[in-house]
């Protein structure tokens, strides 16, 4: 503990963040060794990196903003069948996965619990993971594969999504085709770019967003488990959206075709 707490201090002396270990001595033994985890495992510079930039004025310069290139998926006719065939047999073969990204509470919603738990008002009151779920199945009676479905929940309503899906037994869909992971958090500042403490004396935390989601599924493994499934493609898209189509050959096609992460 001594050599983990000495090479903390040295850490938060470096980033002018010595505050944090202000209250350590009236913390148990449980709650030091959490806080001195934080510490270490924070990224330190990427917090500083993230500060200073809002603390940059606005520069003006002649960049113009001009639409990006786009293929109306209505006006494609005759190349509509190429795409979709490339992206029907990709599918076929299993290299698609579906990402869903469901961290978020459904407190805006007046709902208490993880947002894909909440009821639209359906008259089937079917909750937005089970309407989800249904696209996923119904891509299964067209295509005759069950896609894998990447799950990324938050540290906040992870355990309460799993157990929604397992108290609803998937919803019918293959146990071993889902897969859940934790979004990142970073730690919490104030306008001066110090670190908050909670009461609890721990570093103050919040959920890094929907743009983390990479570091995340690198961080958790997922990008591994893709390659070892021999998934090559991922759909992403938000638990918002009801009406997502997150098994589009199509599309899959374009990208396959366009080589849009070559």
């Amino acid at each position: 503990m001594d050599d983990t707490l000495e090479e903390a201090k040295a850490i938060i002396k470096k980033y002018d963040q010595e505050h944090l270990l202000n209250g350590y001595e009236k913390l148990d033994e449980n709650k030091k060794k959490k806080l001195l985890d934080q510490i270490l495992n924070i990224d330190f510079e990427l917090i500083k990196s993230l500060y200073e930039n809002t603390t940059k004025e606005n520069l003006e310069n002649s960049d113009v903003i001009e639409p990006m290139e786009y293929l109306d998926k209505n006006k494609l006719y005759d190349d509509y069948k190429y795409y979709e065939n490339i992206g029907k047999h990709a599918i076929q073969e299993g290299k698609l996965a579906a990402v869903t990204m469901a961290g978020g509470q459904g407190t805006r919603l007046g709902h208490n619990g993880p947002k894909g738990t909440y009821d639209i008002g359906l008259d089937s009151h079917k909750p937005i993971f089970e309407i989800l779920c249904d696209t996923l199945k119904t891509a299964e009676k067209k295509y005759g594969v069950f896609v894998t479905w990447y799950i990324m929940t938050s540290k906040e309503n992870n355990d309460a999504t799993v157990k929604f899906f397992e108290d609803h037994d998937y919803f019918g869909y293959p146990k071993d085709k889902v897969v859940f992971f934790k979004q990142g958090q970073l730690p919490m500042i104030d306008t001066k770019g110090k670190v908050l403490i909670g009461e609890d004396g721990l570093i103050k935390q919040a959920a890094d967003g929907h743009g983390g989601i990479f570091l995340s599924m690198k961080k958790n493994g997922i990008i591994y488990d893709m390659k070892s499934r021999g998934i090559e493609w991922a759909f992403i898209g938000g638990v918002d959206n009801v009406l997502v189509n997150m098994v589009d050959p199509v599309l899959l096609g374009l990208a396959i075709d366009k080589k849009v992460l070559a």
